[in-house]
């Protein structure tokens, strides 16, 4: 069966593991690596797609938990599917709702049917099995959906995370059996293992041989340290077919996007630039800057000098200062604004730096901007 998610590898940097791509959904091409907005009920926080496209995002990702919980998934259904519910006709990706299941709901209980637990919300006692998890996205009509699997933490024991990775397979392959649209939709499977290679081998192998759309590798950024995690891309992105996108999940800092970039990653998510734009705390070429900070109170300049992004265009930190300081929301707009767009010319400049062969030099330049240095990364 021809796949609706297809990728072709465009060029390998000479000096890494990089490499330049492009994805064809049933909404559109787009090079690789790519940053995707999150939209968590269906919305960038604070952002119009129209304002998406115009920064350049081409496929933005929303929250199969929260959107089951409000509005519901036959509600979606009801309205012709996420892109036309909320008016965006590129790509989306939705991630299965189990990360939000093992963070935020409360008593669950996993078995080998699925998981029962209460939702965050009201307390309602729920069950999400990978069937239901599938019909849900199926629902919901995204490009790319998610396989349901275990979400246990990265210092979990040997003995659990074994078990856990192989109900992960168990649940990748019933989620495949379950999906009703394979024309329109593709599903990644989730490579899970914690920081055991024995068990990222295991976990990507079996996977592997089921011949998902793409592969996802979870369990990360879940406070192992940054040189943990380089480690884990390290022995498991090679795993993972060279036909087929690579999806690290939960990454949006600058210096996490180019080291997984530089191991083979084509795609990262992450609500950061959104949550810390509601701070005040900005991503910049100059490095991090919390416009909020009282010796911004009379900075008539962008926040960013060397940015060309709406709010940088037009509005300068005093402003922005003043409007987080008497809690206007378009302050938020504009440093939400400016993040998005941040993150998204910045894999912009990723992906041309893949072309010139130079990644390495543009890392160097990154982390000076930043004060990032190999060992201990400052975060946001």
């Amino acid at each position: 069966m021809d796949q609706p998610i297809k990728y072709r590898l465009i060029k390998k940097e000479k000096h890494t593991g990089a490499r330049l791509g492009e994805i064809t959904t049933p909404h559109g091409t787009f090079e690789t690596p790519i940053f995707m907005p999150v939209g968590t009920q269906a919305s960038v926080k604070t952002m119009a797609p129209e304002e998406l496209k115009e920064m350049g995002a081409s496929i933005i990702l929303a929250n199969t938990y929260h959107l089951w919980l409000r509005p519901g998934s036959k509600l979606v259904r009801e309205a012709g599917g996420l892109h036309k519910f909320m008016n965006w006709d590129r790509g989306i990706l939705t991630d299965s709702g189990g990360f939000q299941v093992f963070s935020l709901a409360k008593r669950r209980g996993i078995t080998e049917e699925g998981v029962t637990f209460k939702s965050h919300l009201d307390g309602q006692k729920m069950f999400l099995s990978p069937e239901k998890a599938i019909h849900i996205e199926n629902d919901l009509g995204p490009d790319i959906m998610m396989s349901l699997d275990e979400c246990p933490p990265f210092y979990e024991s040997y003995d659990y995370l074994k078990k856990s990775v192989a109900r992960t397979t168990r649940w990748a392959q019933r989620g495949l059996k379950a999906h009703r649209n394979p024309q329109s939709q593709g599903i990644f499977g989730i490579v899970q293992g914690a920081g055991y290679k024995d068990l990222r081998q295991q976990s990507a192998r079996d996977l592997v041989s089921l011949d998902f759309a793409g592969y996802s590798i979870g369990g990360l950024s879940v406070g192992e340290s940054k040189a943990e995690m380089n480690q884990v891309l390290d022995f498991t992105t090679p795993l993972l077919p060279e036909n087929k996108p690579r999806y690290l999940m939960g990454v949006g800092t600058a210096d996490s996007l180019i080291d997984g970039v530089i191991r083979g990653i084509d795609m990262f998510d992450c609500v950061l630039p959104t949550r810390i734009a509601r701070n005040g705390t900005c991503m910049t070429s100059q490095g991090r800057l919390v416009v909020k900070n009282a010796k911004y109170a009379h900075d008539f300049t962008p926040l960013d000098p060397n940015c060309d992004c709406y709010a940088c265009r037009n509005y300068t930190r005093a402003y922005i200062r003043h409007l987080l300081q008497v809690d206007e929301t378009f302050g938020i707009h504009l440093t939400s604004y400016h993040n998005l767009y941040y993150l998204v010319h910045l894999m912009s400049q990723v992906r041309q730096a893949i072309k010139d062969d130079n990644l390495l030099e543009f890392r160097e330049h990154v982390f000076e901007q930043y004060g990032f240095n190999q060992k201990n990364s400052k975060n946001f």
